[in-house]
């Protein structure tokens, strides 16, 4: 699924839920140089696109042409897509694919660390065959045994869904583990 910002989303998904795919109105906290900034990036990124605008049939009004006429926003195909909605008639999402946007943040990202990185090496001595102890990681890192218990809770557990088992061993003390990639 592509990235997307909160206020991305948050447009796309209202205008998944007009009939028209219209982008406006944009969020009420949403104004003026930031409006601008984030529909240029959307329409950069093709996830909406400016069409003329029915003024007679009150259809919003993004911006002026100058020759009397004006333009709206419409949710494209592609950003229909990138927060899971099939367009008309096609089923590209897997069936286990999230319906909603709540489920779609409900469920966590996958993040792929950095090459060359202390947690990238954190990750390397946890998928070792025999594991590693805080005491390891200390030595190799050079973080404080807390900064460690936090990595391996926060960056492995919570952002990277990585499960760490931890086991006592005899004579090493308490060993941490991932399971091989």
């Amino acid at each position: 699924m592509t990235k997307l910002t909160d206020t991305q989303a948050v447009i796309l998904s209202a205008a998944a839920q007009r009939d028209d795919h219209n982008v406006l109105p944009l969020p009420g906290s949403l104004r003026g140089g930031a409006a601008t900034k984030v529909v240029e990036t959307m329409i950069a990124k093709g996830f909406i696109e400016e069409v003329d605008a029915d003024v007679r049939e009150g259809e919003p009004v993004w911006r002026e042409t100058g020759d009397g006429h004006g333009t709206t926003l419409v949710a494209t195909e592609a950003g229909l897509a990138a927060i899971g909605i099939e367009p008309e008639g096609k089923s590209t999402a897997p069936a286990s694919a999230p319906d909603t946007l709540a489920e779609q943040q409900a469920t966590p990202t996958t993040r792929t660390p950095r090459e060359g990185t202390k947690q990238a090496a954190l990750i390397a001595m946890l998928r070792a065959p025999g594991g590693a102890t805080i005491a390891e990681i200390v030595a190799a890192t050079g973080w404080q045994p807390h900064t460690v218990r936090g990595a391996m809770a926060g960056a492995l557990k919570k952002k990277l869904g990585l499960e760490v088992a931890s086991e006592k061993v005899e004579g090493r003390g308490r060993v941490y583990r991932l399971p091989p990639a």
